[in-house]
């Protein structure tokens, strides 16, 4: 068999006995299923080939094909392995929040919220420009209109309520 008709001739073989190249296969592999995987293959390189040489045995041949197919599985999928093997990996907790830990943080943010909210403007002003918007305290100073070290009176100030206000709070 060679060219055009030893390719049509080595699919019409593969179709006529493929039951025949599957229990082969399947006996060699250990697995129906990787000789279904090889076959596939085997078909696919037959259907997509343009040509083939001289071809003595076009039994020979489609078996040779599906054997070098299951290796070349085999070994994509050694590969697949070594890179990542799945019983190996430590086992990763579950990082995402309990509901406990979801009420208790709302409940952590109305008192946030409260406490800021009984500041006195000027204190919560600097407080939120300072922590939330990491504004330098000079910058607030000059913005305010006041003196560096009554920024940093009214920082201190903030901090003191928030700290004994949460400590009551979580008893």
């Amino acid at each position: 068999m060679t060219g055009d008709d030893g390719l049509a001739g080595l699919r019409s073989l593969f179709v006529d006995r493929y039951q025949h190249f599957k229990g082969r296969l399947a006996r060699l592999l250990g697995s129906d299923d990787a000789a279904s995987e090889a076959l596939h293959d085997t078909w696919l390189r037959l259907a997509q080939a343009q040509k083939v040489g001289a071809v003595q045995n076009g039994e020979s041949y489609i078996f040779r094909t599906a054997l070098n197919a299951a290796d070349d599985h085999r070994r994509k999928e050694k590969r697949h392995r070594a890179v990542l093997n799945i019983e190996e990996l430590p086992e990763v907790p579950d990082e995402r929040p309990t509901p406990e830990d979801v009420v208790l943080a709302r409940s952590e943010l109305e008192a946030f919220k409260r406490i800021l909210a009984e500041l006195p403007a000027r204190r919560r002003i600097i407080f939120l420009a300072a922590r939330l918007h990491n504004m330098p305290q000079q910058e607030i100073a000059d913005r305010l209109g006041v003196s560096l070290r009554l920024v940093s009176k009214e920082l201190l100030l903030a901090h003191r309520v928030f700290v004994a206000q949460l400590k009551e709070i979580q008893g």
